[in-house]
């Protein structure tokens, strides 16, 4: 159903949940106001790593399992820039990981290909997205994003097998898993055909997770629109997936498949609006007027969405002016959308809690970070008979706090773990039911972000990664300890 702009705001009002509302004593409340300090923590101070790579808490060990550059089973180099994953159960108990390369086209020598190119044979290209054109400045290879598949055994903590699983993309920045054992994979490019280029990009693509070596063949998924893509995440109760958009000035998207099984069989876009203001910007950026922050840490908003489609908004942007046409129509602002994951904090939450946290990099006044959670109506049929609710989870203040969070995932005790994408030293940091933060994990090694952290589904083993680095890591330890 399509809300029209007459109907969600008499319907909001109704709700009581308006976003001028807030403002007031009326306003719901969701989380503690209070602005989040750096706790303790759970696990202890971190302790200084001898081998100067990765700082952990005592009892926690890491184990690099994947460097940029090695060969791998498919006879492939492993690309650089491993970015966002997730772990997926693969058979004999073994674990799956989906891992994205956020290389850009003319990097070569970042490729699995080799720097010449001479380990891409005409069977993998006719797999590949864009085998390039062979032409022009920079070679003309085939683009060298892509993702790649780990097989691992976390009881022996040994990495078993790692291949390449898609190709011909660019820049692979985040993406997210899906209930029927995908992941989607998402280009951070609005690249049109150039003499670099043989197509244009800004897609979404789906890989299926296998533990035998398998290049998918790349289908992009148009109907999720074009535009700077980051991340995703399914409720696995609708099928629905929701995106993030890395610009600054970016919007909140859900997509309505068709089939969820197969998403490129079409659907429909839509994007995300609060119910009682109209083109609201969320970054809480010092207005020019003076107003500052428009929205406070636990409060609450009604929202609608509105499709695409019906706006006259085009998914498939030639020129990438989505977020300014749907912003034009109402959509909310938001700074710098990036991770995302599906899921519940506390542990031993019920499913009914389950909903989408999403970070935006830059948000907040300080600049320095915003975190989101927004919990899709319990209805059936969430977008007929409810609206949906988004709150302000964390704003940080400080660097100390969260500096610049980028890539997310809710851990099996219940607590979110951040990727921080900042200035010098590069940190994970947890935060719990309440929104108090705590530093997890320190990259000693660089002031590389850090990237794609996940847990492998028995919950025994953390894995992350040291992007510039071209360095994939296992966590253990004593996660009972949350």
């Amino acid at each position: 159903m399509t809300i029209s702009r007459r109907h969600f705001i008499a319907r909001s009002t109704a709700f009581g949940l308006g976003f001028a509302g807030l403002q007031t004593a009326f306003a719901q409340r969701v989380f503690a106001s209070s602005s989040p300090k750096l706790a303790a923590g759970p696990f202890g101070p971190l302790v200084p790593d001898p081998n100067g790579v990765f700082d952990l808490p005592e009892g926690f060990t890491y184990k690099v399992i994947s460097r940029a550059g090695e060969t791998m089973v498919d006879g492939l180099l492993c690309p650089a820039r491993p970015d966002a994953m997730a772990a997926f159960p693969g058979p004999d108990g073994l674990t799956l990981i989906v891992c994205n390369h956020e290389v850009s086209g003319g990097a070569q020598a970042e490729s699995a290909f080799g720097p010449t190119g001479h380990r891409l044979t005409f069977e993998i290209a006719s797999r590949l997205y864009d085998p390039g054109t062979g032409d022009g400045a920079g070679g003309g290879g085939a683009m060298p994003g892509g993702t790649t598949t780990l097989v691992y055994d976390t009881k022996k903590q040994k990495l078993v097998r790692q291949f390449l699983s898609l190709g011909g993309t660019e820049r692979n920045c985040a993406g997210g898993s899906t209930p029927h054992g995908t992941w989607i994979t998402c280009e951070e490019s609005v690249s049109r055909a150039d003499q670099l280029h043989a197509k244009d990009h800004g897609y979404c693509f789906e890989v299926p997770v296998t533990a035998e070596p398998r290049l998918n063949r790349a289908v992009p998924i148009k109907a999720m629109g074009r535009f700077n893509h980051e991340a995703t995440a399914t409720d696995p109760a609708t099928g629905i997936v929701y995106l993030t958009e890395d610009r600054p000035d970016g919007l909140l998207y859900r997509y309505l498949p068709v089939n969820p099984a197969d998403l490129a069989a079409g659907g429909k876009l839509q994007v995300l609006m609060i119910a009682d203001a109209p083109a609201a910007d969320t970054r809480n950026w010092e207005a020019p007027n003076g107003a500052g922050k428009t929205i406070n840490q636990g409060d609450a908003l009604s929202v609608t969405w509105l499709d695409l489609a019906d706006a006259g908004i085009e998914a498939d942007s030639p020129n990438d002016t989505i977020r300014f046409e749907g912003f034009e129509k109402g959509a909310a602002r938001f700074a710098r959308g990036e991770g995302m994951w599906w899921g519940s904090l506390g542990k031993g939450a019920a499913k009914a809690d389950e909903a989408v946290y999403f970070a935006c990099t830059n948000g907040g006044p300080a600049k320095k970070g915003q975190l989101w959670k927004l919990t899709p109506a319990p209805s059936a049929e969430p977008h007929e008979s409810q609206l949906d609710t988004l709150a302000l989870f964390v704003e940080s203040e400080s660097s100390a706090v969260i500096d610049n969070a980028d890539n997310i995932t809710v851990a099996p005790f219940g607590h979110l773990i951040v990727c921080e994408d900042g200035s010098g030293e590069q940190r994970l940091v947890g935060v719990d039911p309440n929104g108090n933060a705590y530093e997890f994990a320190r990259n000693a090694l660089s002031e590389s972000e850090l990237a794609g952290a996940c847990f492998s589904p028995d919950g025994t083993t953390l894995f992350v990664n040291i992007q510039h680095n071209g360095l994939t890591l296992a966590v253990t330890g004593p996660w009972e300890k949350a």
